[in-house]
């Protein structure tokens, strides 16, 4: 496994693992060596992960350049998610988001090719479950946008979206929900959609890796479960019914949490899953 970024691959589907973003001063001296140059933390970063989730385009607009820049900085099986504008999703009628929807995704993101991972659009904590509204919402998310399909993945931070009409909902247009573990936010284990998107939030002072030995082996028995298109037993569902079995990529995310320690929580689970 060479510099510890070899692809998690299951029967039947990729597990891609990594971090949010690779602008982290702390990282420098303990993930990047020191003296690393920081325009080469991407190139670093990417050859020791296999994803990347991308927090810049929550808070702003990238110029198609920089899109094309991340696409030739990072290895050809590298696959990068992105946070969609908050603009789209920080609003009290999200049937009214199309025109923030499609400038995102007509703004230069499909410069990243065959890179172009999972779109998480992610909501306010305060952001209560409407489903005639959040319907309308998921009506305005294109499959594909300038030929290049596109997977969509939300992330609900309100208590009132674990019920079954909204995992239902969500399969129906298969998006994605981020099961978002470790955290206080609201855990919603549903599969929906042909991937899985996880964002892991509670890597420890104290840990090396960020978390115990036991919970990082954890993860990667799920990840391996999904993979194969079955659920992990250890984590409930909102929903009595079954998602179709299938294969599915999976994505692990090590967000938030100590941060220092998430590159060495990622690059132990794609260890662990070689």
């Amino acid at each position: 496994m060479a510099g510890g970024r070899a692809l998690a691959k299951a029967k039947t589907g990729t597990t891609r693992i990594g971090v949010g973003g690779w602008t982290y001063e702390p990282w420098r001296g303990t993930f990047y060596p020191k003296g690393h140059p920081q325009k080469q933390e991407l190139h670093y970063a990417s050859r020791q992960l296999t994803s990347i989730e991308v927090n810049g385009t929550f808070y702003g607009a990238q110029k198609p350049e920089s899109f094309a820049k991340w696409h030739d900085d990072a290895p050809e099986d590298f696959v990068f998610s992105l946070k969609a504008p908050r603009y789209a999703t920080n609003r009290k009628v999200l049937a009214e988001a199309g025109a923030s929807i499609e400038r995102f995704l007509t703004g230069g993101l499909t410069e990243l090719k065959q890179k172009l991972g999972p779109i998480n659009w992610q909501f306010a904590t305060t952001k209560i479950f409407d489903p005639v509204d959040f319907e309308a919402f998921l009506k305005l998310l294109p499959a594909e946008v300038d030929g290049h399909a596109l997977r969509h993945v939300v992330e609900v931070r309100h208590q009132s979206f674990q019920v079954p009409e909204f995992i239902a909902l969500a399969r129906a247009y298969k998006v994605a929900i981020v099961l978002a573990a470790d955290s206080q936010h609201p855990l919603i284990p549903d599969a929906t959609a042909p991937f899985v998107y996880a964002r892991l939030m509670g890597t420890q002072e104290g840990e090396a890796l960020g978390y115990p030995d036991e919970a990082l082996d954890q993860w990667v028995d799920r990840a391996r479960i999904w993979a194969s298109g079955s659920t992990p037993d250890d984590l409930a569902p909102i929903s009595a019914d079954r998602p179709a079995k299938g294969a599915r990529d999976v994505y692990l995310y090590v967000i938030s949490g100590n941060k220092v320690a998430n590159p060495a929580a990622a690059m132990s689970l794609i260890g662990r899953m070689a």
